[in-house]
């Protein structure tokens, strides 16, 4: 939705969002039955329910929706509210589901509305993303992994979302947006208050190239509780998150509970079983977590029957022999040589069986022939597939 100042739907959003500390589950309720003017009509005059009043009863005589407004298409920004195409009612159609407990239900909710600023459509990037969280006291192998994931889910065209702090949520960040990758950062504070500070350039960076989203209106500072309350949108926002380092008690972890309460994939990295930086990933492995690699993460959030490639696996000599061919290599003596009979009764076949495995074993330069017996060739690693394979064609 275009900011426009002189638009009473616009400017009764705007209005809606300040009155009341997201997320209220009251002032989501009026605005559902009578719609967003009339509710912040109401709201303005106080002629709410006890329940609400208490909500918003200091904030409500506070109108700058015109300025916020302002401010906002002054830096190209837009709303994004329920009733505009870029809302993405899907990916927040899981608020409010069977995984949250009584408590996570009360803030289980989704935005009033999104003031966002940058060319990427939040519909558009919530079909395909992931979520890249962890420390801010990251270390430098929790940077290096977070900017290996971000940058190969980038090149695989899975949009990155963060909380463009510093430590793990900088390193994706600023490795998508060196991948030529969408990244998203969704802040705790008004959209006009870059935070941290030292990521000011940075987060300029994103609202250029990507998206940078808030559910708090211009001029709100960051604070702890609404770092806590904005993680349930990094996570709505992203098919799977993956938490690269983590304390036990962390905002990372809290995104993570809050990704798993809204069904989505929780993938987690492994580390040192000493760093406590990783204290947290490791309690989410033996809880259930994935794995954390980019082309799993991409099975998790893809498109359908999008796959992650075939594990590659070790090779050896022995891996393009049938059951019959095992068996008689197997009967070979280690050292020295056997006859036919001798190799037969190892193997526990008849003399017959045993000659044609002989043939393709010699073929493929497992065995060979000495004066009428035979013993084992130890063949390099990935030799004899191949020349086990044309043995059969010849």
């Amino acid at each position: 939705m275009t900011a426009a100042v002189d638009d009473p739907l616009s400017r009764a959003w705007a209005y809606l969002s300040r009155v009341a500390e997201p997320p209220c589950a009251e002032l989501a309720a009026l605005v559902q039955t009578v719609g967003p003017v009339d509710a912040a009509d109401r709201v303005r005059r106080g002629v709410v329910d006890d329940d609400l009043a208490r909500h918003a009863e200091c904030r409500r005589g506070i109108d700058c929706a015109a300025d916020d407004l302002e401010l906002l298409s002054r830096r190209g920004g837009r709303l994004i509210t329920p009733d505009c195409d870029e809302w993405p009612v899907l990916a927040f159609a899981a608020f409010g589901g069977s995984g949250f407990g009584a408590r996570a239900r009360l803030r289980g909710l989704p935005p009033m509305v999104l003031w966002a600023l940058g060319p990427a459509r939040l519909d558009e990037v919530a079909q395909r993303a992931a979520a890249v969280v962890g420390t801010r006291a990251a270390t430098t192998y929790g940077e290096h992994v977070a900017a290996d994931l971000a940058a190969g889910l980038a090149e695989r065209d899975v949009a990155v979302v963060s909380g463009g702090a510093y430590g793990v949520d900088g390193a994706a960040h600023r490795a998508a947006l060196a991948a030529d990758g969408i990244t998203v950062a969704v802040m705790a504070g008004g959209i006009d208050i870059p935070y941290p500070a030292g990521h000011s350039a940075l987060l300029h960076r994103i609202g250029q190239h990507g998206l940078l989203l808030t559910e708090y209106p211009p001029g709100v500072r960051p604070a702890r509780y609404r770092f806590l309350t904005r993680n349930r949108l990094v996570a709505a926002a992203a098919g799977a998150a993956v938490v690269v380092e983590a304390g036990l008690r962390s905002g990372a972890a809290n995104t993570a509970a809050w990704a798993r309460a809204l069904g989505r994939t929780v993938a987690a990295v492994p580390g040192p079983v000493t760093s406590s930086a990783s204290a947290g990933c490791h309690a989410l492995l033996r809880n259930g977590a994935a794995l954390a690699r980019a082309e799993d993460i991409v099975e998790f959030v893809g498109r359908m029957g999008e796959l992650a490639p075939e594990e590659p696996r070790p090779t050896t000599a022995l891996d393009g022999l049938t059951g019959a061919e095992r068996q008689v290599y197997e009967a070979l003596p280690g050292r020295g040589v056997a006859t036919v009979d001798e190799i037969a009764v190892a193997a526990g076949l008849v003399p017959e069986q045993v000659l044609g495995p002989l043939a393709i074993l010699e073929v493929a330069g497992l065995a060979e022939r000495l004066d009428g017996r035979w013993r084992i060739v130890r063949a390099r690693p990935g030799q004899a597939v191949a020349k086990t394979s044309e043995a059969r064609l010849v």
